[in-house]
């Protein structure tokens, strides 16, 4: 095992010590971690991120549900320490199918077990990549100017996002961070684009985007992967590149855009690591319906209750996100990045981006 490897190994062994330190000396075990909801977010000023707060909960073995999720905790744990140990990685929904051997510590579903793995990420100050669980869900792809050295069955090989891949572009490995199978060469890339839907990021590849304005493009995939936040944080702070997130205009897509700037919600722990605080938002506003005529959608009670939802969400406290969720819930309406099409295939590379970047001085 590397260094890294044995300090996840110890950090998690600790907390299996301190329940059964406090078994042996006739307590009931209890584990205290932070409280994973919106009421315990706060800013972190130091990174620029939204973080949780001081407000804890805990968890005790005082009635059988508790003593369930403790042992479920317990072979969590061995389970992980084991898959380190040995050089394998499994799925987060593989780790819930082989709970299923685990006796009364097995899992009732699969939230379940997502939710004991970031519970283990809270308290051992370790991250989820460095228990070896991927995540069923695959990260971004990015096409552009940029190159990343990555491990392939012949080695380590060197790969250019534009004249090494399929038009698909280059797809992310659940760990951006590890230096012996991923590293990012220097590029003079002058942006980079983050892309909610397929279609857009299938558009701006064929409209020539990238050639034009020397820029990435990174397809987050609907809500992105922490690899796809990941490796946007590491190109804009290690690489000193600007970020910028296009998405739909709706109120599930601006927490799209929350997620890669201030961090979500049940990730908070580690808005540090994931968050991009410095990046842009250009997507479809109700300011971009009015003054593009474009074709919209009805607003659903979802929707709605969603916008109500973000107007007390402190990452959206700002006058901008304030002045456009009221004015989406006025106008009780959305509206898709497709949507610019109505004035042709090229509307969106010709006219529409380049008019928003050039508000961006970029």
């Amino acid at each position: 095992m590397n260094e890294n490897e044995t300090k996840t190994v110890n950090n998690l062994s600790q907390i299996v010590e301190s329940l059964y330190n406090q078994i042996n000396v006739g307590d009931v075990p209890e584990m205290s971690l932070a409280l994973r909801s919106k009421k315990n977010i706060t800013f972190d000023s130091r990174h620029d991120v939204w973080t949780y707060g001081d407000l804890k909960t805990t968890r005790t073995l005082k009635n059988l549900n508790a003593a369930h999720m403790m042992l479920r905790t317990v072979y969590t744990v061995d389970f992980i320490k084991d898959q380190i140990e040995q050089q394998r990685s499994s799925t987060l929904r593989e780790m819930y199918y082989i709970s299923e051997g685990w006796g009364k510590a097995k899992f009732h579903s699969q939230d379940e077990s997502n939710l004991l793995a970031e519970d283990l990420e809270v308290i051992s100050k370790c991250m989820r990549e460095d228990f070896k669980l991927r995540p069923e869900e695959s990260g971004a792809h990015v096409y552009g100017n940029v190159t990343f050295r990555t491990m392939t069955k012949k080695g380590m090989k060197n790969i250019h996002c534009m004249d090494d891949v399929a038009e698909t572009g280059f797809a992310v490995p659940y760990n951006v961070d590890n230096g012996e199978s991923f590293q990012i060469a220097p590029t003079d890339a002058e942006f980079i684009v983050a892309i909610e839907t397929g279609g857009m990021y299938a558009r701006l590849i064929e409209n020539g985007f990238c050639d034009k304005h020397n820029c990435i493009l990174v397809h987050l995939s609907g809500q992105p992967a922490r690899s796809t936040r990941r490796i946007i944080k590491r190109l804009n702070e290690e690489h000193k590149i600007p970020a910028i997130v296009f998405t739909d205009g709706d109120p599930w897509s601006f927490r799209i855009f929350a997620s890669v700037a201030y961090g979500a919600i049940k990730t908070a722990h580690i808005s540090d690591y994931l968050a991009t605080p410095s990046a842009h938002f250009i997507g479809i506003t109700p300011s971009d319906i009015l003054n593009y005529d474009l074709p919209t959608d009805k607003l659903s009670d979802k929707d709605i209750g969603a916008l109500h939802a973000e107007l007390t969400d402190p990452r959206f406290k700002d006058e901008f996100w304030t002045n456009e969720i009221q004015a989406m819930l006025a106008m009780n309406k959305k509206s898709e990045q497709q949507a610019l099409a109505k004035y042709g295939l090229d509307f969106v590379t010709d006219k529409y981006l380049p008019d928003k970047l050039s508000e961006l001085g970029l």
